[in-house]
C-alpha cells in the first residue's frame, strides 16, 4: 500500500451491502477454523463471498509484516492450498496504527470480519482488497518455513490485460480467469507471496519510494529499456510496481532509472492501491544493476534551420528552487542545443500557488531566461498572454499558462497588438499570405472546450524573412479518467472528449491559416496529454492538414513520458504540409529517471522554412 494511501475501516462492498439490507445474505455464527480457509474468503471472484461476516480461527502462516503508518497489519499465507487457481490462499489482517504482534513464520489462528477495501475510495474505480479487520489471533507456533514464491514471468502473466464487463460495467462478479487475464492472474493472488526474477525497470524510483519492473522482459521494449505504451488494446500485462517492507535504515529503497534492473529475486506479498495497481510488497529485493541509458543530448540546427522546442516544465514560478530552473536551463542549453523558439508549458504567475489576484508570469520567466543566459545560452524574449485568474486549470492559484522564448539572433517575432486573454485570435489575409489579427493571440478562449483548462497561444514568427506560425498548447489533463487497472472495464476515459474538442478547435484554426496561404508553415506543439493513437490526435490531424511527427519515429522511440511503468507520448509536434521535411527528436532527459527536472522530456523540430 502507498503511504500516501489512508485508510479507514474497511466497508462492506455495495454488493454485499444491498445483500444484507435486502435479508438476502443471512450472517451466519462464526465459524470453526474447519469450516473456512483463506481460499473460502477469497473466493472466485474479486468480492469475497464472506464480505461483512465474521469468521473464527482461519489458519494460515505469517509471511509479511507492515510495521508503519496508518494501514499495518500482516499477511497470512495458508500452506494448504485449494486446487483451485481462481482463489487466493493468502489475505491481509488490518491493525490500523497498531503494530502487529506476530513475526514472520508464525503460525497463526485469525478471527476477524471479512471487509472489502478500495484504496483510494470505492468512487476511485479501482479493485478493491479482501481482508480480515476488527481481528484478534493466536500464535500457534514460530519459524516455520513460508509457502515458496509465484513466480511472475512470461508463461504466468497472460498478455491479455483484462476482461471485459461490457459497456464498461464492473467486472467485480465475474469469474476470475487466472490463466486468461493478467489482472485476473494478479487478483488470484490477492495477499500471497510473489516474485520476479532478474526484473527490468521500466518506471524510476519516484518521491514515495515505488519503481515499476516488467515480468515481461521481451515485450514492447523501448529502445532505451522501458515498456512502450503504444495502443489502447496492449497496456503491458507485465508491470507491477515495486515497494518495501524492509527497514529502510538497513535496506535503502534502490534509487533506480528505466533500463536498470532488479537483479535476482524480488519477492513479497502481492499487494494493490490506487496509484499503480498491482504492487509486490517487497520483503526480498533485488540487488539494483545500473543498465540505463544517460541522458540525451540532440545536435545543433544548422544556420539555415529553424529549431523549435517544446517543454513542459511543470509548475515553475519564482517560488521553484533555484536548482530546477538551472536544471532547465541546463537541458535547454546544453541537451536541446538553444532552440530558436520554446513553447513552454506549465509557466505558473509570479507568485506560484498563493491564490489571491496575481497573474502576470514575468518574474517567472525572467528567472528562467536569466537561468539560460548564466548557462552559456541566448538572451531569450519571451511572449504571452495572462489568463483570467483561476480559469486555466492547474494547481489552484498557479495560473499556469503557455508561452514562447525566441532568440532575436535567429528569428523575430511579428508583434500585432489586440491580444488578451478573452479576445479570440483570427486568421487574415494580407498581399495573398496569412496573417494573425493579434501575435501572440489566443485561439476560440470563449469555447467551452476551453474550460478550466490553458488556452492555445498563436504567434507569428519571421526566419531568414519568411514567416512561420507557431501554437503553443496545453491540453487539459487525464484528471477523473478510470485507470487502466479499474474494475470497471475497459476504463472510462471521461477527459477524452473535451480533448476531442481542443484537437478540433486547434485544428480549424490552422485550417484557417492554410485557407489563406496552402504554403503556410505551420508548427503545432506541447502537452496535448494524449497519445498519437487517441481520438483528440485524429482530431488535430484530421484532413490531413498536421502531421503528428512522432509517427515518423522507429516504434520503438514513440515516447517522452513515464507513467505507472508504460512509456507513453503526451508531447507532440506537428507540421504542416510545406515543413514535410524536418527532423525531429524527442529528448530523453527527464521521463525515464529518477532524478528529474520536470516529468516531461523536451522535444525539438528543425526545420526549413
Amino acid at each position: 500500500m502507498s503511504p500516501r494511501a489512508p485508510r479507514g475501516p474497511a466497508a462492506l462492498t455495495a454488493v454485499a451491502a444491498s445483500a444484507l439490507a435486502a435479508g438476502l445474505l443471512a450472517v451466519p455464527s462464526p465459524a470453526s477454523a474447519a469450516e473456512v480457509r483463506v481460499h473460502d474468503i477469497q473466493g472466485s471472484t474479486r468480492i469475497s463471498p464472506l464480505a461483512g461476516q465474521r469468521v473464527s480461527d482461519v489458519p494460515g502462516t505469517v509471511t509479511a509484516l507492515r510495521a508503519f503508518g496508518s494501514s499495518r497489519g500482516f499477511w497470512i499465507q495458508d500452506t494448504r492450498p485449494d486446487e483451485d487457481t481462481a482463489t487466493s490462499e493468502a489475505i491481509f489482517v488490518f491493525t490500523g496504527s497498531t503494530t502487529p504482534s506476530v513475526a514472520v513464520g508464525d503460525s497463526v489462528l485469525v478471527s476477524g470480519t471479512v471487509s472489502e477495501y478500495y484504496p483510494g475510495g470505492e468512487d476511485a474505480g479501482g479493485q478493491s482488497l479482501t481482508e480480515l479487520s476488527k481481528a484478534t489471533w493466536t500464535v500457534r507456533s514460530s519459524g516455520n518455513p513460508l509457502p515458496a514464491a509465484y513466480r511472475l514471468n512470461p508463461s504466468t502473466v497472460p498478455g491479455r490485460y483484462t476482461p471485459h464487463a461490457g459497456g464498461g460495467g464492473s467486472i467485480e462478479g465475474l469469474p476470475l480467469r487466472p490463466r486468461s487475464y493478467a489482472l485476473d492472474r494478479y487478483e488470484s493472488l490477492e495477499g500471497m507471496r510473489v516474485s520476479v526474477e532478474n526484473a527490468p525497470v521500466v518506471g524510476a524510483t519516484n518521491t514515495y519510494k515505488e519503481l515499476w519492473v516488467t515480468a515481461e522482459p521481451r515485450h514492447q521494449r523501448t529502445a532505451r529499456g522501458g515498456a512502450l505504451y503504444g495502443s489502447y488494446r496492449d497496456p503491458n500485462a507485465g508491470r507491477v510496481k515495486v515497494v518495501s517492507l524492509l527497514p529502510y535504515a538497513q535496506h535503502p529503497f534502490p534509487v533506480a532509472d528505466v533500463g536498470d534492473a532488479l537483479t535476482g529475486t524480488t519477492a513479497g506479498p502481492m499487494d494493490y492501491d490506487n496509484f499503480g495497481g498491482y504492487t509486490i510488497a517487497a520483503t526480498a529485493m533485488g540487488e539494483l544493476t545500473d543498465h540505463g541509458p544517460e541522458r540525451e543530448t540532440t545536435r545543433e540546427q544548422k544556420a539555415d534551420e529553424l529549431s523549435i522546442a517544446t517543454y513542459n516544465v511543470e509548475n515553475l514560478s519564482p517560488k521553484t528552487a533555484r536548482s530546477k530552473f538551472d536544471r532547465l536551463a541546463t537541458g535547454l542549453v546544453e541537451h536541446l542545443a538553444s532552440p530558436d523558439i520554446v513553447a513552454l508549458e506549465e509557466v505558473q504567475d509570479d507568485n506560484g500557488a498563493t491564490n489571491d489576484s496575481v497573474v502576470s508570469a514575468d518574474a517567472t520567466l525572467k528567472k528562467l531566461t536569466d537561468a539560460i543566459e548564466a548557462a552559456g545560452g541566448p538572451a531569450y524574449e519571451w511572449r504571452q498572454i495572462n489568463p483570467v485568474d483561476d480559469q486555466d486549470g492547474g494547481e489552484p492559484g498557479g495560473n499556469i499558462r503557455v508561452a514562447f522564448l525566441y532568440n532575436p539572433e535567429r528569428v523575430s517575432f511579428t508583434d500585432v497588438p489586440g491580444g488578451d486573454s478573452t479576445t479570440p485570435v483570427r486568421v487574415e489575409k494580407k498581399g495573398g499570405k496569412a496573417a494573425l489579427s493579434a501575435s501572440p493571440g489566443r485561439i476560440d478562449p470563449a469555447n467551452d472546450v476551453w474550460k478550466d483548462s490553458r488556452k492555445p497561444l498563436a504567434g507569428q514568427f519571421s526566419f531568414r524573412g519568411r514567416p512561420v506560425f507557431v501554437v503553443a498548447n496545453h491540453f487539459n489533463s487525464k484528471g477523473g479518467d478510470q485507470g487502466l487497472d479499474s474494475r470497471f472495464q475497459p476504463p472510462a476515459r471521461s477527459s477524452e472528449s473535451q480533448r476531442t474538442g481542443q484537437a478540433t478547435a486547434v485544428n480549424t484554426f490552422v485550417k484557417a491559416l492554410l485557407n489563406a496561404d496552402p504554403k503556410a508553415s505551420v508548427v503545432v506543439a506541447g502537452d496535448l496529454n494524449d497519445y498519437q493513437f487517441s481520438p483528440a490526435l485524429a482530431g488535430l490531424t484530421k484532413g490531413g492538414v498536421l502531421t503528428d511527427l512522432v509517427t515518423r519515429l522507429p516504434k520503438d522511440e514513440r515516447y517522452g513520458y513515464v507513467y505507472n511503468g508504460n512509456s507513453q507520448a503526451l508531447d507532440h509536434i506537428l507540421t504542416s504540409r510545406a515543413l514535410r521535411r524536418a527532423d525531429y527528436d524527442i529528448v530523453h532527459i527527464n521521463a525515464e529517471f529518477a532524478d528529474q527536472s520536470s516529468d516531461h522530456d523536451p522535444q525539438v523540430v528543425r526545420v526549413r522554412p
